[in-house]
This record gives C-alpha cells, structure tokens and sequence, in this order.
C-alpha cells in the first residue's frame, strides 16, 4: 500500500494539467498514489489523466458522483487507500522534493494534524499588489502558534499546498458545501478543534494566479463570504468568549464598523472603539466612546482587543503597540481581517 494520498480534483483543465501532472510524477517521494477526481469535465482532459494511469499504476482515475469541488474533494477522500493526504490543483506545480519534505516532518512529528509550505504566485505579470502582500504574509504564518494567532487574518494556507491526517478530518465532517470557502472553513474547525497545524517555511509549490481562478470569481470567496466565516467561528472563539464582557474593538471607521457588524449582530457590545483620528475621538458610536490608545494601558482589567484594522502595514503597527503596553497576540489581542 502506497504512504500517501495525492487528491486532485479537476474540470475542464486541459491548458495546465500536463505541467501539473509532470510535477508530481517528477516527485523524489514516489511511494503516492494519485487519486485525480474528474468533476464532469470534457472528454479531453479526462482522457489526459486515463491515459497517464494506464502508463502510471499509481495513477487512479475518479468520477465524481456529485457535482462541484467540495462534492469531489470528498468523494476522493473516502476513496484514499491512506492516512495522510496531500491536496493538489490542476493548475498549480510541485516542487520536485514537496512530497518528501512534507511527509517526512509529519512522520517525524506526530502531533501535527495539518501541514502546509510556503508557496510562490506566478506567473510574475498577472501577480497584484493585494495577492503580493497577502503571500508575504502568509509565508511568514508558519508555527503552530503564528497561526492560531493569525487564523482570522486570511486563510493561512493555499490549499493545494497542504498535506493532512485523513481521519481528523473526516471526523470534522469533511469537507463542508456552504456559501463560504471550503478550505478556509475546514482550517478554522481544525482550529477550534485544538489541532494543530503547521508550515514548512521552503516554497514547494507554485501557486498559478490568474483572473479566472476561483478564488476571483466564485461567490463563496468572495470578502464578504470571508467576513461572514470568520465573524461565525469569531463568535464561538473561548478566547473572546472568556472576556466578552470585557472587549474593545481596534478601528472605527465607517467600512470597519460595517465588517464588526457581523459579530456584534451576535450579541458582542464593545466597552470602546480604539482610533487614532482626533477628529473620531471623543465622539460616541452607537453610544459607545471612541478613545486613542493609550486608554488600553491604564485600563484595569485589560480589555481583550480585536484589531480589526485590515492595512497589513498598520496591523503590524498595531500589534507593536500593544505588544509595548504588554498586550500578548492570541491571549490580550487577535487581528481580524
């Protein structure tokens, strides 16, 4: 029996799965079988991967009974002959030794439930600024405790990126269908589960950027969709919850307080809005004070801070901040996105 899974779903790929499909046979770890799940593409791309499992034994070649990615993924996740699954795209690349790497510091490291690597947006001309800074983040996300921290900043993972323990996460329901993003939304319950996840900070994969990729055209992951999710998993966070009587938010600008909706709809009431405008300070927001600050270093008990301030450059700030007033990230204070 093979020690990997690869799950790569696929539909109507045809201009990249060649190249996709070449980097993982070219892989240095070759003891995977690849379980490629065929959602109802065209003849063409199907008979690509047909052909290759005829010449590749490793090769498995999957209808997807239901319909849509999340349908696939999960169909292929029942399928997998083994405990550790490696996600891959049709149109992204691996590097030659990702497998390797990855399996090797899951088995030397039992505890880790999920475990990703950095990754590198190409080609160079269709990469924009947002994505640029958004991959600067997030391969610099990489301990267990970094992205717990971090976990409502954006998704921590490109998901053809990881490799995860199959049966946590079939015990979490698998894969859920829902107008959110199915990886985002499967790394949060990992989260409040208390599994931990981690990243290899070498960039193993080649993560292909372009207009049409999902993440720019589908509904579910789309900023509102993301705001929703993390607002519900936010609601249920015992790090909020512990103080909830006893929280401020960091921002009380007009598209910040749009986005805190979510969760105060839920029952939160902050003590203030913390903001560095004088022109905001001093004033009330539904009847709540705006205060600068340095309010939070003489407030006693410490207030737990959401920082809902989404300037990757001023979250940094922020945190610099608070971390000098001996606010502790994950403990006092958690960045939201």
């Amino acid at each position: 029996m093979p020690r990997l899974s690869i799950l790569l779903p696929f539909r109507n790929a045809g201009a990249t799965l060649p190249s996709c499909l070449d980097s993982i046979t070219a892989q240095c770890f070759g003891d995977f079988e690849l379980l490629a799940v065929n959602d109802h593409s065209n003849h063409a791309s199907r008979r690509l991967v047909a052909a290759l499992a005829v010449r590749d034994r490793r090769v498995r070649l999957l209808d997807n009974p239901g319909r849509g990615l999340v349908s696939a993924l999960n169909h292929g996740l029942r399928s997998a002959a083994t405990e550790l699954i490696a996600r891959m795209d049709a149109d992204d690349l691996m590097h030659p030794e990702r497998l390797e790497r990855q399996y090797t510091h899951l088995f030397r490291h039992p505890r880790i439930t999920l475990l990703g690597c950095a990754a590198e947006l190409f080609p160079r001309r269709e990469i924009q600024a947002g994505y640029r800074e958004y991959m600067r983040w997030q391969n610099r996300c990489l301990t267990p405790r970094q992205i717990a921290d971090q976990i409502y900043i954006e998704s921590p993972f490109a998901h053809p990126s990881v490799i995860f323990r199959k049966q946590a996460v079939i015990e979490l329901g698998g894969y859920r269908e829902g107008p959110f993003p199915e990886d985002y939304d499967l790394w949060l319950r990992l989260h409040h589960a208390g599994l931990r996840m981690e990243k290899l900070p070498d960039k193993l994969l080649r993560w292909r950027d372009y207009p049409q990729r999902t993440s720019r055209t589908d509904p579910r992951c789309s900023r509102q969709a993301f705001d929703r999710l993390r607002a519900d998993f936010l609601a249920r966070d015992p790090r909020l919850l512990a103080r909830r009587e006893e929280f401020v938010i960091w921002g009380a600008g007009r598209k910040t307080r749009k986005r805190c909706n979510l969760l105060l709809e839920k029952g939160f009431n902050p003590k203030a809005w913390i903001d560095i405008d004088p022109r905001k300070i001093g004033n009330r927001l539904c009847g709540i004070p705006v205060v600068e600050p340095g309010w939070l270093a003489a407030r006693r008990p410490r207030p737990f801070v959401l920082v809902y301030v989404t300037n990757h450059g001023a979250r940094e700030l922020i945190a610099a901040d608070l971390e000098s007033m001996g606010y502790h990230q994950g403990e006092d204070f958690l960045a939201v996105g």
